[in-house]
């Protein structure tokens, strides 16, 4: 399974939000310059992170988003969850019926086995960690990112 776009960016934009969190609301182009993330792609990434409940808007001119649970309480596997929908390894773990071997399938166990591990990982990291880690990581990635634009944002 390779992750999205949509969940590396959320990623950015939920570290970026933890960084900031000041218990105001952050402008979508304030987002935007510290991430490097385009306007229109954060507005589309946010819907479904407004749906979950990890960010919350506010409308008018002091308006903007911020975290909607503490850092603490988001990790990257809830983060993974919500961009991906399926995060299965193999297509037979999400339907199996689409295989007729499921039932006699050596592989099926292992990579039922497989993902739960990642899963597990990925829940143990949190916001917090990440931004206890990495308090300039926006700056950092904004200088990588100058260097080379030939390189995907």
């Amino acid at each position: 399974m390779k992750l999205s776009a949509k969940s590396r960016y959320a990623s950015r934009i939920l570290l970026d939000l933890a960084l900031h969190n000041e218990g105001v609301p952050h402008r979508v182009n304030d987002i935007s310059e510290r991430t490097g993330i385009t306007v229109p792609f954060i507005e589309q990434i946010i819907k479904p992170l407004k749906h979950a409940g990890m960010v919350t808007s506010k409308r008018g001119a002091a308006g903007g988003h911020q975290l909607g649970r503490s850092p603490e309480n988001i990790t990257l596997g809830d983060i993974v969850r919500i961009m991906e929908g399926s995060v299965e390894l193999s297509a037979c773990l999400s339907a199996p019926e689409l295989c007729e071997r499921t039932a006699v399938c050596p592989t099926r166990a292992a990579w039922q086995r497989a993902t739960d591990a990642m899963l597990r990982e990925l829940d143990t990291i949190t916001l917090a960690g990440l931004a206890g880690g990495a308090p300039n990581c926006c700056q950092l990635a904004d200088d990588y990112f100058e260097r080379d634009s030939s390189l995907p944002v």
